[in-house]
């Protein structure tokens, strides 16, 4: 049984929308951020840099999202690109935890929390996720998924991105301006695992649609 500690935001929701593609059984663990419940000496022991997810599996214990979707994708083998798309999978994964994770969340931190209080890092940062929806419409025009071939190309690279465009309210985008995005966010938000894994480790709202 694995034990993922977790809650509510674009890099948890990374790791339940694996474990619920891969249909293995797993406990959840909700810490509470908003509590400081990521400090707990307990969760220290699991995930010493005090992030979520993180996971316990027998006696491996991760943290880090990236380093658990590439552990759990390898361990099932699933959602893994083969041949020199592996390396375009590892691509836009590496993108996404080096890129877009870091400057959408900064967007959140200025533009959706603290509107108006730092107007040179809300341009900033608001301008750069426009930059990276770009990146990203480009790299799927003409594709369903990031890395392999066809609809059955789906890896732990779309899921590491998927959470963090679903904040796209939050980010002040609107997907109409990025059509290929819209359409892979639209693909991925309708399969039942995803619905599933959305809400783990509790229900807070409905997947936002464009």
């Amino acid at each position: 049984m694995i034990d993922l500690y977790t809650w509510t935001t674009p890099n948890g929701r990374k790791v339940s929308l694996l474990l619920e593609e891969l249909g293995v059984p797993y406990r959840v663990h909700a810490i509470d951020i908003g509590k400081d419940e990521q400090f707990d000496p307990a969760f220290l022991k699991v995930s010493p840099n005090n992030k979520i997810p993180a996971i316990r599996d027998g006696d491996v214990t991760l943290m880090e999202s990236g380093a658990i979707l590439l552990y759990l994708a390898t361990t099932h083998g699933r959602f893994l690109a083969e041949g020199v798309e592996y390396w375009r999978m590892m691509e836009w994964l590496m993108w996404q935890m080096g890129g877009l994770g870091p400057m959408l969340g900064q967007v959140h931190h200025f533009a959706h929390y603290n509107p108006g209080r730092a107007p040179y890092a809300e341009a900033r940062y608001s301008a750069e996720a426009r930059r990276l929806y770009s990146v990203l419409d480009g790299r799927l025009d003409g594709r369903d998924f990031l890395a392999g071939d066809g609809p059955g190309a789906y890896t732990i690279a779309d899921m590491a991105c998927w959470p963090w465009v679903s904040r796209f309210e939050w980010q002040g985008i609107d997907l109409a301006e990025y059509p290929a995005v819209r359409d892979w966010y639209l693909r991925i938000a309708e399969r039942p695992a995803t619905a599933r894994g959305y809400h783990v480790p509790h229900f807070v709202s409905d997947i936002p649609m464009p």
